[in-house]
């Protein structure tokens, strides 16, 4: 009897002993990030029919169990990929509104001082100071533009980076994921036991990548995990890896993309295969805020660029000559696909600035129609034939063909802020006179007619005004035209008479004829004269033409006529301001939410250092009853060898 009380002490010894070292493992590893607690789970030994009964045999260890809730570490790994997907988003749309916001960085500013000389230079067109603080404002905005647009595209380098460098920490967790797998099989066909270390060191490297993009686990023959990403397409099977690459996008060579590797062959993934995590973040952070930024501010700046030189194409600079370009832009980016067959070069024009909405386009031809997608909507319109206009662009092709499945990529205003130049540096060459004079025949009119000053359209250049001509009113009618059809306008009604017909007096209505338009008002009476008379001064004191630059700055020019430069910017602040904030305030909660999932796991999962010590002393009080049980049987096995002596 006495063998066998100190067999159950030892049992109970050994149970002790064991319990302390699991409660000192998870005392070591409170802090390893990934680390579940471990338990003891003891048994009783095997029971002893002695007749009288059947009598213990003391404990056995049946295993050491790691403290694992599947459905919640799931549930983490879900709002981790969440939470880092908006926060990187979030990173790097905060960039983009400190650099518009700027009120001393941004382009507003620049273009607010600019019209500001324009006022000043307007009110002395001679001066020559006045005319270089003027060009000096003109090449402080476009150093402004290309400066902001620069950086940018900087920010778009820096996703390509950052996606490189995600890609690599995929890949190389997934090999580490394929290893554990192959030793938590090797472990567990050896021991039929849980390795639950390394258990753990997989289920971290899940997390981890999770943070990097959104996958979905399975477990396959209960011992392997098999990672899927996207649309079910395997990272790991079992002790196999496949891997994630980045390649250069066929139709914009400066951009990376996410691709999927399969024995040597890349595919690249869409944005809808790469949700969730670092990666899914920037992803939709240059799909759906910075193109956007970048074609929206290349629209103020191509739109200002194409408005001002209309109008200073119109007018006379210091020499009485025509104006010319005041500012130059970057032509539309037109990029084909490294993928086409066909010979075709496409161009897109800018035929009207002012309906230009700072989108993106996509050109692809099907074998028998053309289709010609909006990228911001997601909108498309098909044609039989090119070329086709559509919001201000004409998309065209020069030469060559097109093959069915060929793909153009058309950014008509991705590069109006990098490509932002001044066109002039001689200050003698600025159009701020006007080409015509008008005026009533104050000393002859009897009635009270009025007219305004002459305003030029984009044709006026190829055939400027050579002779004077004078209207006459007379019964209703306006006579003495130039030998052209002429346009009366009053509100949204435009009615065109023919050459040399009489032309009804409408008051308040604009009255264009050979590329000039002028405002008539007041109550003629019959006889009263209007002249029109081409400027024959060198421009050096007339400023017409710098009023009317100067009112483009407030003149509805862009978004369809909608929104004056400024305007356009402010919106493209206000909407990327707006876009930032909700990032933030939605990070927050995402943060939160990860921070409750965590929580929710670790108070299943996670070590309490008060638990583990509480554990510790019942396990040492344990070990010391243990031993007095050895001490006593001890005994009374010498008590019985004394009994037999």
């Amino acid at each position: 009897m006495a063998s066998n009380t100190l067999s159950i002490g030892k049992s109970a010894l050994a149970a002790a002993q064991v319990g302390i070292s699991v409660t000192g493992h998870n005392i070591a590893n409170a802090s390893t990030p990934g680390f579940s607690r471990q338990v003891m789970v003891q048994g009783t030994a095997a029971a002893q029919d002695f007749g009288y009964g059947f009598l213990g045999q003391g404990t056995q260890i049946t295993a050491i169990q790691r403290i694992y809730n599947e459905t919640l570490s799931k549930h983490v790994n879900n709002s981790q990929a969440t939470s880092s997907e908006i926060n990187a988003y979030a990173t790097q749309m905060t960039q983009i509104d400190n650099l518009l916001a700027n009120p001393s960085a941004g382009v507003a500013p620049a273009i607010q001082e600019f019209f500001n000389t324009l006022q000043a230079a307007s009110s002395n067109p001679g001066d020559a100071a006045s005319r270089q603080t003027l060009l000096s404002a003109a090449q402080s905005l476009a150093s402004r533009f290309r400066g902001v647009g620069d950086r940018l595209n900087e920010i778009g380098q820096d996703v390509n980076t950052q996606l490189g460098a995600s890609v690599g920490l995929v890949n190389s967790y997934a090999k580490q994921i394929a290893q554990l797998n192959d030793a938590i099989e090797s472990a567990t066909g050896a021991t039929s036991t849980a390795p639950n270390d390394l258990l753990d060191q997989r289920d971290q490297l899940i997390n981890d990548l999770s943070k990097q993009l959104k996958v979905s686990v399975v477990k396959q023959d209960g011992v392997k995990y098999s990672v899927f990403v996207g649309n079910g397409l395997p990272l790991v099977l079992g002790n196999d890896t496949f891997s994630l690459t980045t390649a250069r996008s066929p139709t914009d060579s400066s951009r990376l993309e996410v691709a999927y590797n399969n024995k040597g062959k890349s595919t690249i993934l869409g944005s809808s295969s790469l949700a969730g995590g670092t990666i899914g973040g920037l992803i939709q952070f240059r799909e759906q805020s910075l193109d956007s930024a970048q074609s929206k501010l290349g629209l103020v700046g191509l739109a200002l660029s194409e408005t001002f030189n209309q109008q200073h194409e119109q007018a006379l600079d210091s020499a009485g000559k025509a104006g010319g370009q005041f500012f130059t832009v970057t032509a539309p980016l037109v990029n084909a696909s490294t993928l086409n067959t066909g010979t075709a070069v496409v161009t897109a024009d800018i035929s009207d600035a002012k309906a230009l909405t700072g989108s993106n386009y996509r050109l692809q031809y099907d074998g028998s129609n053309y289709k010609i997608s909006k990228l911001s909507d997601n909108t498309s319109q098909s044609f039989a034939t090119l070329p086709q206009a559509i919001d201000g662009i004409s998309f065209n092709i020069t030469s060559g063909a097109m093959a069915s499945g060929d793909d153009f990529l058309v950014k008509p205003t991705a590069l109006g802020a990098t490509g932002f130049a001044v066109a002039i540096s001689d200050i003698s060459k600025m159009a701020l006179g006007g080409p015509a004079l008008t005026n009533a025949a104050a000393t002859t009119n009897t009635g009270t007619g009025s007219i305004s000053a002459a305003k030029l359209s984009a044709g006026y250049a190829a055939s400027p005004l050579a002779t004077p001509f004078t209207v006459t009113y007379s019964g209703g009618n306006l006579t003495g035209f130039p030998a052209a059809p002429v346009t009366v306008t009053n509100g949204a009604a435009s009615t065109t008479y023919p050459a040399s017909t009489p032309v009804p007096f409408t008051s308040g209505a604009t009255y264009s004829v050979s590329g000039l338009s002028f405002t008539m008002g007041g109550t003629p009476n019959n006889t009263d004269k209007f002249n029109i008379t081409p400027n024959t001064s060198t421009g050096k004191s007339d400023n017409r033409n710098a009023l009317l630059l100067a009112a483009l700055q407030t003149s509805a020019t862009t978004l369809g006529g909608t929104a004056s430069y400024e305007g356009a910017y402010g919106q493209l602040v206000s909407q990327i301001g707006s876009k930032t904030s909700e990032l933030k305030v939605t990070g927050k909660a995402e943060t939160e939410l990860l921070a409750q999932a965590v929580a929710s796991q670790q108070s299943e999962s996670g070590v309490n250092l008060d638990e583990e010590a509480t554990n510790l002393l019942r396990y040492q009080q344990a070990y010391q009853a243990a031993g007095k049980m050895m001490q006593i049987a001890s005994q009374m096995f010498d008590t019985l060898l004394t009994l037999g002596g």
